[in-house]
């Protein structure tokens, strides 16, 4: 099976099952800490057009609850990818990459389908 690329907060409760999930069911990962190592705007450019800002952007968390009513407001691609790169916490996590397919969030049901 190829690697799965995950990206992610370390101390993120759900990133944290979810790796935990992939090293017990020995998925080969490749995982990167926004933390650590921002992403890049041609990435965050990607997972808007293939994920979609809805799915990708978390606006229930803490993050989002302290930003201003203009950036929640921001729609075009170039300020969002600008916001998310500036607060990577807003984006939901995991996300995940295989053979080519962006996917957001832990579900074990579907990564069973889906990586075993």
């Amino acid at each position: 099976m190829k690697s799965l690329s995950v990206y992610g907060i370390k101390n993120c409760d759900t990133v944290k099952k979810a790796l935990k999930w992939l090293n017990e069911n020995e998925v080969e990962t490749e995982f990167h800490d926004f933390k650590k190592e921002t992403p890049s705007s041609d990435l965050v450019a990607t997972w808007l057009d293939e994920i979609g800002a809805d799915t990708l952007i978390n606006r229930r968390g803490t993050t989002w609850r302290k930003l201003s009513d203009e950036q929640k407001a921001l729609t075009e691609a170039k300020d969002l990818i600008a916001l998310i790169i500036e607060n990577t916490s807003l984006v939901k996590r995991p996300v995940v990459n295989h053979q080519g397919v962006w996917s957001v969030g832990f579900n074990i049901n579907d990564w069973q389908e889906r990586f075993l």
